[in-house]
């Protein structure tokens, strides 16, 4: 007698592809330096990565678009005329398997390249001040961002059977990053109170850097596209509009769910019951094609070194942290809590993107963070 008879329907798997290679990464760079005078040199370089054969997973029983606009339109029945039909709700028949709903595969199925321009000028012990700036221009692309999907279409396609449209930048891409740091010591004087006039200096960190990639995503508030995969992208109708405040981050009117609304047979709620039989589709908005808001901040502190004795010194130091108090407003990477964005002129505001007791949608900062002041006493012996 079998001890396992059969598999239970809508069973959700996960497994790994039996001929899965190992990942690997080609690097190449180029560097050109140049002294400046004896103290400062500087430096231009190219660097550029390949990945391939990265991991990613993909729902490898996902049904096409095919079968989702025939399983909507076979829906018409019992007097129900098209394309006003019941919509199925997380019910279109899976394809390959289909007494299992989710198969996700792990497979060593994607790619990334990056290329950078890396710009550096250093000076060291000018007058008393060491400094170096640093600018690096680049660009980094894949179709998979992560191992796992933490965050929608990090690792898994919008539609697993197309992954190959989901090469784009990559979750981490930043254009453009300046850093600057600085350390400067006024001179020594001699005569009286020494202790008091010497050991006087500041220094300080700049960073400068272009916002993330983000994506638009109904995390399981509908099935849109009819694929059962809870994360769809929606439609872009419109040029993307970005404000200048969190409070009008991105104007939602430029996106709409990925079907046509309208359905008479609607059960009254604001998911995918709205859509016309056979107009559900994937949205048409590129995987990280938008862009969240750019971070800047200056960090400044003065200090004081004593020397108490030949082999003990006393530091002074007073930190500001962000001394501009430069709000640093992080990019939505939740899903939109309202599936009928794209109907109105809504705006989203800016969030903090992951974690916190509001799911990621109450503290305005993500990095950084408000103006803080710091006093520091060291001694060193």
């Amino acid at each position: 007698m079998p001890v396992f008879t059969g598999s239970a329907p809508l069973g959700d798997y996960f497994g790994v592809n039996p001929n899965i290679r190992t990942p690997y990464v080609q690097n190449w760079n180029l560097n050109i330096q140049r002294q400046i005078g004896s103290k400062a040199v500087a430096q231009i370089a190219y660097v550029g990565a390949k990945g391939t054969k990265l991991f990613a997973f993909r729902d490898i029983n996902q049904p096409s678009q095919a079968a989702i606009t025939a399983a909507d339109i076979a829906a018409c029945t019992g007097g129900s005329t098209f394309p006003n039909c019941p919509i199925p709700s997380y019910g279109v028949p899976r394809t390959a398997y289909p007494n299992f709903f989710y198969v996700n595969q792990e497979e060593a199925s994607a790619t990334s390249n990056y290329n950078a321009l890396q710009l550096s000028l250093r000076a060291n012990s000018w007058h008393g001040l060491s400094s170096q700036a640093n600018f690096v221009w680049s660009h980094s692309l894949d179709n998979a961002s992560d191992l796992e999907d933490f965050i929608p279409n990090a690792a898994q396609p919008n539609n697993s059977l197309n992954a190959a449209a989901e090469y784009g930048d990559s979750n981490f891409d930043i254009r453009r990053r300046f850093t600057w740091n600085f350390t400067y010591m006024f001179p020594t004087f001699a005569g009286s109170y020494s202790r008091l006039k010497n050991g006087w200096g500041f220094d300080g960190v700049l960073n400068l850097q272009d916002g993330q990639p983000f994506n638009f995503n109904y995390n399981f508030e509908g099935d849109y596209s009819g694929a059962g995969e809870g994360f769809d992208r929606p439609d872009q109708v419109g040029p993307v509009i970005y404000g200048s405040t969190p409070a009008n981050f991105i104007n939602l009117s430029s996106f709409a769910v990925p079907c046509t609304f309208g359905n008479t047979t609607n059960d009254g709620t604001n998911d995918q019951s709205n859509c016309l039989s056979g107009s559900r589709h994937f949205g048409d908005l590129r995987r990280t094609s938008l862009r969240g808001p750019s971070f800047k901040e200056f960090n400044f502190s003065v200090f004081k070194n004593t020397p108490i004795t030949e082999r003990v010194n006393l530091e002074l130091r007073a930190e500001f942290f962000n001394i501009f108090n430069h709000p640093n407003f992080g990019y939505p990477n939740n899903s939109l809590t309202d599936p009928l964005f794209g109907h109105s002129t809504e705006t989203l505001a800016s969030s903090l993107g992951s974690g916190g007791a509001n799911g990621g949608f109450n503290p305005p900062y993500r990095i950084g963070g408000p103006r803080s002041v710091q006093l520091a006493l060291k001694l060193a012996f």
